[in-house]
């Protein structure tokens, strides 16, 4: 050791008061992965959060020690990329979790799927990869992932960290891909799938892709066009990716029309195999019933999956005896419609925490009689303290009612909405409370608050939302009519514990003021009023409890079913099973010369010798997102896929399981980890980040399984791993392509 190395020494043992130090021999290869030149500053590593190496100058050997904070100065101290944590000899290679680095989870479970996907490591870590870099492909990254991914790889596998930080390889995912370059959720699957393609163009042994016409089979032989068709994929695309994780698609499609056959077959790097969708969902609403005695009934509907609203009404018209056609559907938010369903309207539209309410809108005893329907808000006038203006907030259960145009003015509507919640408002308190309308010649009313939700809305003067939807009413816009008219009725005003305004769909901002006795209000249907109570009518008179009371129909203690468990071979059938086209999907017929909805359907030819499949557990349309956690019944070993494949000629598919990508949580939130069987010594962990934990077969099969990893057994073997473990075998020997 020189003399200045035993100097930096002591310097750190005196500071530090470290009594010794432990020291970890190292080969100069894995040593020149991890230091940097002593040429480069030392203030690069000033704060280090996993170790640092500092060398001793002999080629074949260095010593590394543990530092968190080194001074300035022209050592050859060294900053690992990829900041590793050192670990004891004897770690086992492969077990080595990944840092976080901020939503990088689904990264972290990718990466360890891959990690353990032998053939792929063996090629990484024998540096096969260096003399195949294409760095002049156009469609590559100039070796630079393949690059990154090999460094990594090196150290998941060197046996000497617990855990290593991807930053370098973060880094550049994100150069060539943005939407990995931030610290968003992001999807596994999508980052294998990127990664994949990238691996394959960077290691890609065509330097220049020669130009091919697609041929339809045109009546051709399956073997023939499988085989013509796999040689022209490797004439393009020749890399370990294609090697390893290509498989050949037959995709056949029908004419309506004119009946013409189209048969091609396309490679394909990963199955991506829908889950059996449930036909139909529960869903909790309540029933409002137009009897003002009956308390509100929360009802458990069964509808279809991708019915309308009027599949909604009529499950619940055979519970409540109502008839569909006196239903409103309705979501109520805040104490105000947030829309007012139409019966066509698709149930797509309605998520799972909407709070659906039902409306019992009964029609008038005279069939010819034209009726408005209104919704009405429960407002209570706030005060402020800052301005004299008072503002308003919203409470309670809003209010829809269906009025005979020709009966519809101010005390008529009075009356009904006092007959509406007589059953919580306290009438017989009424006549002893003669006085509380005092203010009512304003057109500003009050509404309370439920369960401390309080939402203050100031009166916005300029606002002209719903205008268009309400016609221009005979109430008194100023305040001299209103005075003028108050001493007209006076009474009526006195004997009345709420006030009226016409406003806006969002109950925050006033249209007009009702003040108007015995003429018909003009209102168009739809309209939105607002009853305002002064805080003292409403403490007084208003009950709350009885106003929040409901029932709960007999169908909600029914016991729900239980999720049901779907084998992996129901998501294949399903995947080769026959479709037609959407009609915003339709194939061009040759024949026809005009776009048609074929039928199509996929069959698999054949397999590669790691398998992936990605169960397509995320669906969402424009209304619906959601996330099937539908728990998939996969074989850890002995899966045999050789009864869809459709190649008679092909030898047996037989795989066993080697990695699982899990996701918990919902869509676009949650956590990624990995399951994982290692290489060397056949055991299952689980990765959860940086942290590697021994797993038992019986964990590994759960709702959260979202991409799996599969390698095919070599029939030579009997069982035994693939001979193309090793990669010293010629790529057509390891091709895992059976073209015959």
């Amino acid at each position: 050791m020189s003399c200045c190395s035993k100097r930096y020494i002591a310097i750190i043992m005196t500071i530090s008061g470290i009594a010794c130090f432990f020291f970890s021999r190292r080969s100069s290869t894995a040593t020149r992965s991890l230091t940097t030149s002593s040429k480069s500053p030392a203030s690069s590593c000033s704060s280090i959060v996993a170790s640092s190496t500092m060398t001793n100058g002999d080629s074949n050997n260095s010593y590394g020690l543990t530092c968190s904070s080194l001074g300035k100065g022209g050592s050859s101290f060294s900053c690992n990329s990829f900041n590793n944590r050192e670990s004891p000899p004897q770690t086992q290679p492969g077990l080595c979790g990944l840092s976080n680095l901020g939503n990088t989870c689904f990264m972290n479970s990718a990466l360890q799927c891959l990690s353990n996907t032998p053939p792929l490591t063996d090629y990484f870590l024998e540096d096969k990869y260096e003399a195949e870099i294409n760095q002049d492909n156009p469609l590559g990254m100039r070796g630079e992932i393949a690059e990154a991914y090999a460094e990594l790889i090196k150290q998941m596998w060197s046996g000497r960290h617990s855990h290593v930080a991807p930053r370098m390889f973060k880094t550049q995912v994100g150069r060539f891909a943005p939407q990995f370059s931030g610290y968003q959720q992001q999807d596994s699957q999508e980052l294998l799938a990127f990664l994949l393609d990238g691996l394959h163009e960077d290691l890609n042994r065509v330097k220049k892709k020669p130009y091919l016409e697609l041929k339809d089979a045109n009546g051709r032989p399956d073997v023939v066009v499988a085989k013509e068709a796999w040689e022209n994929h490797q004439l393009r695309n020749d890399s370990i990716i294609v090697d390893i994780f290509h498989g050949l698609f037959k995709s056949t499609l029908v004419c309506p029309k004119c009946s013409k056959v189209s048969v091609t077959f396309d490679p394909f790097c990963y199955l991506t195999l829908p889950l059996p969708l449930k036909k139909d969902r529960p869903m909790d609403v309540f029933l409002v019933f137009a009897d003002p005695q009956r308390r509100p009934t929360q009802y458990r509907v069964v509808v279809p999956m991708m019915g309308a609203v009027s599949d909604l009404c009529d499950a619940l018209s055979k519970l409540s005896s109502i008839p569909v056609e006196n239903m409103m559907v309705t979501d109520v938010y805040n104490h105000r419609f947030h829309k007012i369903f139409q019966m066509d309207e698709g149930l797509s539209h309605i998520m799972p925490k909407d709070n659906i309410f039902v409306y019992e809108v009964c029609k008038p005893m005279e069939d010819s009689a034209e009726c408005v329907t209104l919704s009405v808000y429960f407002r209570e006038k706030k005060a402020r303290q800052s301005n004299t203006t008072p503002g308003t907030v919203l409470y309670g259960q809003p209010l829809l009612l269906s009025i005979p145009k020709h009966k519809l003015t101010l005390d008529y509507l009075y009356s009904v909405i006092l007959e509406r919640i007589s059953r919580y408002v306290k009438l017989s308190l009424v006549e002893d409370f003669s006085d509380v309308s005092a203010n009512h010649e304003t057109c500003n009313g009050a509404s309370g608050v439920s369960e401390g939700e309080i939402e203050e809305m100031e009166h916005q003067n300029g606002e002209e939302e719903n205008r268009e939807k309400v016609l221009e009413t005979d109430a008194c816009q100023s305040e001299d009519c209103i005075q003028d008219e108050l001493g007209k009725e006076d009474l009526q005003h006195r004997k009345r514990l709420f006030s009226f305004s016409l406003v806006n769909s969002y109950g925050t901002s006033e249209i007009n003021c009702l003040t108007t006795e015995g003429k018909v209000l003009k209102l168009s249907s739809h309209a939105t009023l607002a009853i305002d109570w002064d805080p003292g009518t409403r403490k007084l008179l208003f009950d709350e409890q009885e106003a929040q009371a409901f029932e709960k129909h007999s169908s909600m203690f029914q016991p729900q079913k239980k999720k049901t468990t779907v084998a992996l071979r129901d998501c294949i059938e399903l995947f080769t099973t026959m479709e037609t086209l959407g009609e915003h999907d339709p194939w061009y017929c040759p024949n026809c010369k005009k776009h048609q909805q074929a039928t199509k359907k996929f069959d698999l030819w054949s397999l590669p010798r790691i398998l992936v499949v990605h169960l397509k557990r995320f669906s969402y349309n424009r209304y619906w997102r959601d996330k099937l956690d539908t728990v998939v019944d996969f074989p850890i070993r002995d899966l045999n896929m050789s009864e869809f494949v459709c190649d008679p000629a092909a030898s047996p598919y037989i795989y066993d399981l080697i990695a699982v990508s899990n996701h918990y949580g919902g869509m676009g939130v949650g956590h990624y980890t990995a399951y994982a069987k290692n290489k060397l010594n056949g055991k299952w962990y689980y990765f959860d980040d940086n942290s590697v934990s021994p797993a038992s077969e019986e964990q590994i099969v759960t709702k959260a399984a979202y991409v799996l990893f599969y390698q095919r057994r070599d029939v030579k073997a009997k069982g035994d791993p693939s001979p193309c473990t090793s990669v010293e075998l010629t790529s057509e020997e390891c091709d895992g392509m059976d073209t015959n």
